[in-house]
C-alpha cells in the first residue's frame, strides 16, 4: 500500500480555495493514502466522488463540511472534484489563538471520527463562506509584522462557528449535558489507551454510568461503551495499518492484559482478526 506524508507548511497554516476539476489538491491526483501533518478543514461548497479517511469512505456531495485530525489518512478516489475551501493548521499555529478557544479544538478534533462530516444548513454555508474568504484574502494578502496574529483571530472565529454548528447537531438536550458530553470525548481523547470502562470515565465525570450512557445516545446517537471502542479500533487500525509492530505489542500499547484478549476485542469491533485486517490493508486498493 503507497503512502505519502504531508510536506511542511510554511507557519503551519494555509488556505486554499478549490474549483472543481481544473483546481484541485495536489493529493488528490495520486492513489496513495496522505498521512496528515496537520488538522485540516475541508468546506464542500460542490463535489462529486468519494473521499477516503483512514478506511472509510465518504460521498463528496455540497454543502458540507470534513474535519481531518493530524495523523488521519486520507484519499481521493477516481475522478473526484470539490469547489470550497481547504484550511490546515498545525498545534503549534493553534496556541497563537486565546485559551478561550481551546475547548473548541479538543472537542472537534481530539476525537475526530466523532465530528467526520457535519451538514450544514443555509445560514452555516453563508457564515462559513464569508468566513473563509475573508480569511483566503487576509492569507494571500501582503506580509506584515502582525499577519499572522490576525490569521489566528479569524481561525478562532471560526473554530467556534463550526463547534457551534456541531452542537446544534445535537440540540434538544441542555447545556449542562452539553458540556459533560464535551468532557467525555476530551477524556476519551487523552484516556483511551488505559481506561475502556464506561464506568471509569463516569467516577471521573461524577455521574452514574448509566446517565452518561443516556447523555452520549442524545448528543451522538450512540452509547458511552460504542464511543470508546471506536477510539481504541481506530487507533489499532491505523498501527496495523502503517506499523510493522506485531500484534501483541500493539495490545500491550492499548492495554489490553493479553493479545488474545485484544484479538477478541478487535474482532468483535471490526469483524475480523487483527492480522486479517493488515494483510486486507495491504492490499486494499491494488
Amino acid at each position: 500500500m503507497d503512502l505519502i506524508f504531508e510536506q511542511d507548511i510554511k507557519d503551519s497554516f494555509r488556505v486554499s480555495h478549490f474549483t472543481g476539476s481544473e483546481n484541485m489538491p495536489p493529493v488528490s491526483q495520486q492513489p496513495a493514502y496522505q498521512r496528515l501533518a496537520y488538522h485540516r478543514i475541508l468546506f464542500v461548497q460542490e463535489g462529486s466522488g468519494v473521499i477516503e479517511i483512514d478506511d472509510v469512505r465518504f460521498d463528496l456531495t455540497g454543502n458540507t463540511l470534513f474535519l481531518l485530525s493530524k495523523g488521519q489518512l486520507c484519499r481521493y478516489r477516481g475522478n473526484s472534484t470539490i469547489t470550497g475551501y481547504e484550511l490546515s493548521f498545525g498545534d503549534c499555529f493553534w496556541e497563537k489563538t486565546p485559551d478561550s478557544a481551546s475547548n473548541c479544538k479538543a472537542v472537534l478534533f481530539n476525537n475526530a471520527s466523532e465530528n467526520q462530516r457535519l451538514s450544514l444548513n443555509n445560514a452555516a454555508i453563508s457564515e462559513l463562506t464569508f468566513l473563509l474568504q475573508s480569511l483566503l484574502n487576509e492569507f494571500e494578502a501582503k506580509d506584515y509584522v502582525n499577519k499572522l496574529d490576525a490569521l489566528a483571530a479569524y481561525l478562532k472565529i471560526i473554530m467556534i462557528k463550526i463547534a457551534n454548528i456541531n452542537a446544534e447537531a445535537g440540540a434538544g438536550f441542555d447545556n449542562h449535558e452539553k458540556q459533560l458530553y464535551r468532557r467525555f470525548i476530551e477524556l476519551v481523547s487523552r484516556r483511551y489507551r488505559e481506561m475502556h470502562e464506561v464506568s471509569e470515565y463516569a467516577q471521573e465525570l461524577n455521574i452514574p454510568a448509566r446517565r452518561l450512557s443516556d447523555i452520549c445516545k442524545r448528543c451522538a446517537g450512540k452509547g458511552a461503551k460504542e464511543i470508546i471502542n471506536g477510539q481504541i479500533v481506530a487507533e489499532a487500525k491505523r498501527s496495523l495499518q502503517f506499523s510493522s509492530q506485531p500484534v501483541k505489542e500493539i495490545a500491550y500499547q492499548l492495554h489490553f492484559s493479553t493479545p488474545e484478549q485484544f484479538s477478541h476485542f478487535f474482532k468483535k469491533n471490526a469483524m475480523m482478526s487483527p492480522q486479517d485486517y493488515r494483510v486486507r490493508f495491504v492490499n486494499f486498493g491494488r
